[in-house]
């Protein structure tokens, strides 16, 4: 994953996960890279960023819903966020939204 993701022209989508962990790795660093992996995988990715301090935030980009629906229940995916919930994370959000114009250098 290069730092910042080259998207197309919009109008595409974000998934914006934004999440503060728990304390310890207990996995996650392995799963983290094996959902980048999975994700670029599936047709609509677009590319995704991700930072992490206090606050960790992901954002990947898909083409449209549907593939964001599709990334959704991926059934790999689906026990991530299943593991996510019991033990890498104190709390999370997930939200969506349409890109409607992007700049930059």
């Amino acid at each position: 994953m290069t730092l910042l993701a080259n998207t197309p022209k919009p109008p595409y989508y974000a998934v914006i996960f934004t999440s503060v962990r728990t304390a310890g790795d207990n996995g996650y660093g392995e799963a983290a890279n094996r959902m980048i992996e999975l994700a670029e995988q599936q047709p609509g990715y677009l590319g995704a960023e991700s930072a992490r301090e206090d606050v960790g935030i992901t954002v990947s980009y898909w083409a449209d819903l549907e593939s964001i629906k599709n990334w959704k229940s991926n059934t790999e995916h689906q026990e991530a966020q299943k593991t996510g919930r019991k033990l890498w994370y104190e709390s999370f959000k997930v939200r969506i939204s349409k890109v409607e114009r992007d700049y930059g250098i």
